[in-house]
């Protein structure tokens, strides 16, 4: 079964670009907010990082979620979207003087601090502004997750977060300096991950912390487990959502929080990548010598992830019912690496005909680059077209 796409309405537009499915986003949200709304004190920030399309962005500032930056620049664009700077969190391992004190002068929730040096930085920018910023630490809690290894970020040998044995002192450090507040924990694993067991462990994990704690007299008022749910890629039709239910109920049920602490969640992937596809069109069909190529005026320009992770993402010619063939589906980037898929089968494809690249509502429209002079690809939701 395809996706259903206004392909009518496609025809005037320049093509590549990104189409959002709004009704999908909104059914997604409404979700995630019927999920956490059995939860007193739960609340989910969503990871500007996965898209920052201000359209979209504004969808989910009206739904109630908050943001999850990591950098300046997103920080800027919460603001234009209408999200409060108390529901905005800042995470990252390098935050520059511009950046922090953007933050400030927002006065978000928190900043998700990852070094000595930069509680410091904090503490010293806070001071100049007479102010008092409220911190949480990350802390890497040496859990594998069962993903892609260049999406794990909370391994003692990633460079997020701060080692586990250095978390009292870290604590202790931070209650002698004037101008920060310690308000909680942070903590998040990887992205893209299917196994609920990899929660499992993170909870775990923050219950030895949270013991650990208490031994030295030590709480915090809330607990950030950061985002990682992944999607179904391979089944955007059947699937086309992330399995919330399961994710939330996990922490339900593993992770023991004290009285009165809140607890946050940064989904981001799992919130926009089944809305998104990138739309583009069939340039030519090619015979080589074993094998025929789609070549489509996409490229890795527009979306990076097969490229850059050898990502899946399914494909679909939505402009024919023929007979399917055998392709590479490729693009026009002068790099090997400019391929989509090899060897799937498609609807009988001829020039001009539209492929939709699904689930690509993360990490596609904001990683684009302009790499070979190319243009970015615009996006186009489903209420405008």
């Amino acid at each position: 079964m395809k996706g259903t796409f206004p392909v009518e309405r496609f025809q005037d537009i320049r093509t590549p670009f990104y189409y959002y499915d709004t009704e999908l986003l909104r059914q997604t949200l409404r979700t995630i907010n019927a999920e956490i709304g059995c939860h007193e004190g739960w609340h989910v920030h969503y990871a500007v990082k996965a898209n920052a399309n201000l359209k979209l962005l504004r969808i989910i500032r009206e739904a109630g979620l908050g943001a999850d930056c990591v950098s300046g620049g997103e920080i800027e664009v919460c603001m234009k979207a209408g999200f409060p700077g108390s529901k905005i969190v800042y995470a990252g391992v390098g935050k520059s003087d511009w950046e922090i004190n953007m933050g400030l002068d927002n006065n978000i929730f928190c900043f998700n601090v990852e070094s000595i040096p930069e509680l410091e930085v904090i503490n010293q920018l806070a001071a100049a502004k007479g102010m008092v910023a409220r911190v949480a630490f990350r802390l890497n809690p040496n859990v594998g997750a069962h993903t892609h290894a260049n999406i794990t970020t909370g391994l003692a040998e990633n460079k997020f977060g701060i080692a586990m044995r250095d978390m009292i002192p870290v604590i202790e450090h931070a209650s002698r300096l004037n101008n920060v507040q310690v308000v909680g924990l942070h903590f998040h694993i990887g992205s893209q991950i299917l196994d609920m067991g990899d929660f499992q462990a993170l909870c775990n994990r923050i219950n030895e912390l949270q013991d650990e704690l208490e031994r030295h007299h030590i709480t915090v008022e809330h607990v950030n487990v950061g985002g990682g749910l992944g999607i179904d890629y391979e089944h955007p039709n059947r699937l086309p959502m992330a399995d919330f239910k399961a994710y939330f109920d996990t922490y339900a049920k593993k992770l023991k929080l004290r009285p009165g602490q809140t607890l946050h969640f940064e989904l981001g992937r799992a919130v926009v990548a089944p809305c998104g596809s990138l739309i583009t069109r069939t340039l030519y069909i090619k015979e080589g010598a074993t094998k025929k190529f789609a070549i489509v005026d996409a490229g890795f320009t527009d979306l990076i992830r097969p490229a850059l992770y050898q990502a899946y993402h399914k494909i679909e010619n939505i402009s024919s019912e023929a007979p399917c063939a055998t392709y590479d589906v490729v693009g026009p980037i002068c790099e090997s690496t400019d391929v989509f898929a090899k060897q799937i089968d498609l609807n009988a494809t001829r020039r001009g005909d539209f492929l939709a690249i699904r689930s690509a509502g993360a990490y596609g429209e904001i990683m684009a680059s302009q790499y070979n002079c190319r243009q970015l690809p615009k996006g186009y939701t489903s209420d405008e077209l």
